[in-house]
């Protein structure tokens, strides 16, 4: 992984980007750094609030933020096969009815070794889905859409997609309170629903994990830097946001083979699966295979994803504040304007209660 620092050069944080346990090479670096370079030639930096005209007042965007209570309705938005982490929290989520009624899953975009580009990487995770709820014993039908197949080109123009209608549909729908739309990868397919209808905004809170802590020297982790229009969108245009960052955050849940080998193995068919996708990515790991001394080696895993149920599950084990939105600018830095609308930022992640709920719902 590249981060731009203040003189403009790039330096390199380490031989393999490590985010998401995903392992890049030089074609797929190269071919996120032409995203990133195009969206700060396309993109001037903000000065200022940008908010969408039709952003609720600060005082109604506040009142969204608060941690729901009761339950609630959900879409899930995830490139599904990039990661194991996705199907966990696919899996977490259904098996969470208690608290969220789960209305419709959307493919995102992905680029990385797993995929040739975000076409591809959008298919990949649809039939991911597919995979995960039959599983389940889900059906896909009417549940499970297509996103789109390339990120934003532009800041203004949205990418169509059976995913991105489904949620304009469903958020337009006279509800009691807002849909919660809960992005696991880009931001691609929620900004092109917001683009393509900004009334939407009105309607929806988005609860996102990408991007890093606001004190943080560099805004990127994958999910933010696959996407930086949609990502820019997110801050910028007043919709009620909920953002779960990757390090020092959601990078606490952790966990190691041995715990879904006794946890999740042979207790449901999901947990078997799942078990199985962990051992993989840790036979896979260059951690692994360079390790010469004793084996197994005490490798661990973070479960990325699993954040933003938990955060709908329980609140309170996602710490979490309403700050001003930041400001994403084109150097890939953060700045601060306490003059813009707020957002919600978690700043910790309670892994022990979350992975004993997710460990017991998963293994019934």
């Amino acid at each position: 992984m590249k981060i731009h620092n203040q003189q403009n050069n790039w330096l390199p944080l380490a031989d393999r980007l490590t985010m998401n346990s995903t392992i890049f090479n030089r074609r797929t670096w190269l071919a996120m750094s032409a995203v990133w370079l195009s969206s700060t030639r396309l993109v001037s930096v903000s000065q200022g609030s940008t908010k969408s005209p039709n952003a609720l007042p600060d005082q109604e965007i506040r009142a969204r933020l608060r941690p729901p209570a009761g339950k609630i309705s959900i879409v899930l938005d995830t490139d599904a096969y990039n990661e194991v982490d996705d199907a966990f929290a696919i899996a977490y989520a259904l098996r969470s009815p208690d608290r969220l009624d789960l209305e419709a899953i959307y493919a995102a975009p992905f680029l990385n070794e797993r995929s040739t580009g975000p076409s591809d990487g959008m298919e990949k995770s649809y039939q991911e889905i597919l995979r995960v709820l039959g599983l389940l014993d889900r059906s896909h039908e009417g549940f499970a859409f297509r996103g789109s197949k390339s990120f934003l080109r532009f800041p203004d123009e949205p990418i169509e997609s059976p995913a991105a209608r489904d949620l304009v549909s469903r958020a337009m729908r006279e509800r009691p309170q807002p849909l919660y739309v809960v992005g696991l990868g880009a931001a691609t397919n929620i900004a092109s629903a917001i683009l393509l209808e900004p009334k939407i905004i009105e309607q929806i809170v988005v609860l996102w994990i990408g991007a890093q802590p606001y004190y943080w020297p560099t805004t990127r982790d994958f999910n933010l830097g696959q996407d930086l229009h949609a990502a820019r969108l997110l801050f910028d245009s007043g919709v009620p946001l909920i953002n779960i960052p990757a390090l020092n955050v959601s990078e606490h849940l952790r966990t190691s083979l041995l715990e879904p080998e006794f946890f999740l193995e042979g207790k449901s068919k999901i947990g078997s699966y799942l078990t199985e996708t962990v051992r993989k990515f840790y036979q896979a790991s260059n951690e692994y295979k360079d390790h010469k001394g004793p084996q197994p080696y005490p490798y661990s895993k973070v479960i990325w994803d699993i954040a933003t149920i938990g955060f709908l599950v329980n609140a309170e084990w996602v710490p979490s504040e309403v700050v001003s939105s930041p400001i994403l600018t084109a150097e890939g830095t953060w700045q601060r304007d306490d003059s813009r609308h707020p957002v919600r930022v978690a700043t910790h992640v309670m892994r022990d209660p979350i992975y004993l709920d997710l460990f017991a719902k998963l293994a019934r």
